[in-house]
């Protein structure tokens, strides 16, 4: 379930139409003192652009709420070609990570090359991150996803001798952990890769809510960030044993299989999979979801993303959540 919690106005210039952003956040979520300031700083970002592609000049940048890493990012995909949104409205699901910064995936953008006319281009989605005080610091295009419009949630069906493979991989992978081989396991993550972990706290009663009450906040990490917590973990146990299953090929309840294969980028694969985590000082289970890249010559995989989600959250069970845990999930 999903509750509305920001909706904001933003007007244009030059009688271009504003963008409406409207951003949800998941029931029992705390609600970020930013997400107002966030929906608001969006709409104002995708109402410039719109206004700049309409008069096909280049985008007023002086004042817009973005950092540099940002803007820079921003300018560099206007220089290729110019976009523009697609809604005048757009609500869209905001992840919010426990140090207050937000992501919200899948803004409709259609791509126009300069010599063709305003609404005729290719669909495109972009990504944008938002520190915790709502301001953009990240403007990006969704991860290989240029060649169609419409796309399958999950992907396609993997044939057995390519499952084979990938599952050798991540077999290998498994075995790094409970090895500690921390030098194997920074090899396979590419270097911008994105990793998303779920952890379960325990939340007062408050005026509100007059029992404990369990649910589940989000981490968003760097590959940097993720090897060097990951020392610490191998650090402090004496042992370590993980161990991978596969969802069964139409998923818990007849969703996604475990593996599948993008339809936008052959060469990437999604693998989800349930992990138990067992070590000297903690144990869990959930839900692991992996991308992996593959390389036409044949070399090494890399894996671009990392997200895990608790199975059990105050005494219920779990299922796993599409959009953390398919292709689809990251438009591929």
């Amino acid at each position: 379930m999903m509750f509305i919690l920001a909706a904001c106005f933003v007007w244009g210039v030059n009688d271009s139409k504003a963008v409406e952003v409207t951003l949800t956040i998941d029931e029992g979520v705390d609600r970020p003192a930013a997400l107002e300031t966030a929906a608001r700083n969006l709409g104002q970002v995708l109402t410039e652009i719109n206004r700049a592609q309409q008069a096909k000049t280049i985008l007023t940048t002086n004042g817009l709420p973005m950092d540099e890493f940002s803007l820079r990012s921003l300018l560099r995909l206007w220089a290729v070609t110019p976009f523009y949104c697609d809604d005048e409205e757009v609500v869209e699901r905001c992840w919010v990570f426990r140090d207050g910064t937000m992501m919200v995936s899948h803004i409709p953008l259609i791509i126009t090359p300069q010599e063709e006319d305003f609404g005729v281009g290719t669909y495109q989605e972009a990504i944008v991150e938002f520190d915790a005080r709502g301001r953009l610091t990240d403007f990006r295009l969704a991860l290989d996803a240029h060649l169609s419009e419409s796309l399958e949630h999950c992907g396609s069906v993997v044939e057995k001798e390519k499952q084979m493979v990938i599952m050798q991989y991540i077999e290998r992978f498994r075995t790094a952990y409970n090895q500690k081989d921390i030098e194997f396991i920074d090899q396979l993550f590419s270097d911008d890769a994105l990793i998303i972990t779920g952890t379960v706290v325990t939340v007062r009663p408050n005026k509100d809510n007059n029992f404990m009450r369990q649910k589940v906040v989000y981490n968003k990490q760097s590959k940097e960030q993720y090897i060097r917590n990951l020392r610490k973990a191998f650090a402090r146990n004496k042992w370590i044993n993980v161990k991978f299953s596969e969802i069964g090929d139409n998923g818990e309840t007849g969703g996604c299989a475990g593996i599948t294969r993008s339809e936008k980028n052959r060469n990437m694969y999604g693998v989800r999979l349930h992990q138990e985590w067992n070590s000297s000082t903690y144990s869990d289970e959930g839900y692991l979801f992996l991308l992996w890249e593959f390389p036409e010559n044949g070399g090494s995989p890399i894996i671009h993303v990392r997200t895990w989600q608790p199975e059990w959250v105050g005494g219920q069970r779990q299922e796993p959540d599409d959009d953390i845990s398919t292709l689809g999930g990251f438009n591929l």
